[in-house]
């Protein structure tokens, strides 16, 4: 009962611990991507996104780069793209690169898993708008695209803001706006988060390597070859064990180190970030918007492009010799709260919050500001709310089980 106790203290400070080494790259991320949500229209985006070729395909990668990280965000800005005017293609480039190419996840990755996985997630994103289009080309479902562009409300108007970017940042209003989307940008992950942290601590302290090694064959800390059927195999369950968690890629990043240093592959690796648009929710959401047969068909864009980066960004940071050693160790016992560069920089953007709470929410209360969300699901929003108090209740009683017993 003690060692289980001791576990506990250890998994909640772990949690703890692995939230204070994100939370200012959180901060920074979330105000990057909500100043450029304010201040770059949608309906710029759409009518640049026309048409099938290459530069549509490299516009909606590039818009996508600029905006939010959320799957839900996504889902409905590539929607709304789509119903107006844009390619499918260029869609499926804008969402994919939205939720991989974004600069917060990029940071995030930097902290947990260092420099050569933001390389592969930036590398990756991209190999996977190359892919999804090569499939979309080579199958060119163009009665699918059609059936489901005419499934969608084609009854909304976009109201265009025609002020000049110098207007709009002088305007206190876009501030307001500003503060408005950072707070929903916390609204819409904070339980991903809180549930994706705590899964890392527990698993840091209670879940065994040989699970890892089950699950994920072959596989050993200091393994760093494996044959293609083993790889092939990483790639395909990492996308499961992200299932499984259900929680987004920002909350998913400090379980892809623990699984890199319990020894699974760096494809498997990248395969488990990646998997965020192929799980149950997205898919339910892509067959409200288009129906099932095109949600079906995405869904299998979506992960035999994954399969395919992954592999090649495996094999391509072999021949280079750029595959990190595992990290594990140095990520759970390295001195979480100690008076360093963290330190400060989470003080700074604790106080750049509250100052975009204020703007937002007190000062220009009444200024108007919307974006639209794809339809979550009540019932696993009400369940992953419950989930997340009672994460709070797991930390708060580890916390004090970590300095008393």
């Amino acid at each position: 009962m003690n060692q289980f106790l001791n576990e506990w203290g250890e998994a909640a400070y772990t949690s703890l611990g692995f939230f204070w080494m994100a939370l200012w790259a959180f901060a920074l991320g979330y105000l990057i991507s909500s100043m450029i949500q304010v201040f770059v229209t949608e309906k710029r985006m759409q009518n640049m996104m026309g048409d099938k070729g290459g530069k549509s395909v490299l516009l909606g990668t590039f818009f996508g780069f600029i905006s939010s990280s959320c799957s839900f965000s996504a889902l409905a800005t590539s929607k709304s793209l789509f119903k107006k005017g844009a390619s499918f293609v260029s869609s499926i480039a804008f969402l994919l690169a939205s939720t991989n190419l974004v600069i917060e996840l990029g940071i995030i990755i930097s902290i947990f898993l260092g420099w050569q996985f933001v390389v592969g997630e930036y590398l990756g994103g991209v190999l996977l708008i190359l892919c999804s289009w090569f499939l979309i080309r080579i199958i060119n479902p163009k009665k699918m695209i059609e059936n489901a562009r005419k499934r969608l409300d084609e009854s909304s108007e976009d109201h265009a803001d025609k002020k000049s970017l110098s207007e709009k940042i002088k305007s206190h209003e876009n501030w307001a706006k500003v503060g408005k989307q950072y707070g929903m940008e916390w609204k819409m992950v904070w339980k991903d988060v809180t549930v994706g942290f705590t899964i890392a601590g527990i698993v840091a302290a209670f879940v065994p390597d040989s699970f890892f090694q089950t699950l994920f064959i072959n596989t050993g800390q200091g393994q760093q070859s494996f044959g293609f059927f083993t790889l092939l195999e990483h790639v395909i369950v990492g996308p499961v064990a992200a299932f499984l968690t259900f929680i987004g890629s920002m909350g998913n990043i400090p379980l892809a180190a623990l699984l890199y240093g319990k020894g699974v592959s760096f494809a498997g690796v990248m395969a488990f970030i990646f998997s965020d648009l192929v799980v149950f929710p997205v898919l339910r959401i892509n067959a409200k918007y288009y129906g099932w047969k095109m949600s079906l068909f995405i869904l299998f864009l979506l992960f035999t492009s994954l399969i395919a980066a992954s592999l090649i960004l495996h094999y391509g940071f072999d021949i280079f010799n750029l595959i990190p050693q595992g990290k594990d160790k140095s990520i759970t016992d390295q001195q979480h709260f100690a008076i360093d560069y963290t330190f400060f920089l989470n003080l700074a953007f604790v106080v750049l919050s509250g100052l975009m709470v204020y703007f937002g929410f007190f000062k220009w209360k009444s200024v108007k500001h919307h974006k639209e969300m794809a339809p979550k699901s009540p019932l696993m929003e009400k369940t992953l709310k419950w989930i997340a108090m009672v994460c709070y209740v797991w930390l708060a009683v580890g916390i004090v089980l970590k300095f008393t017993v």
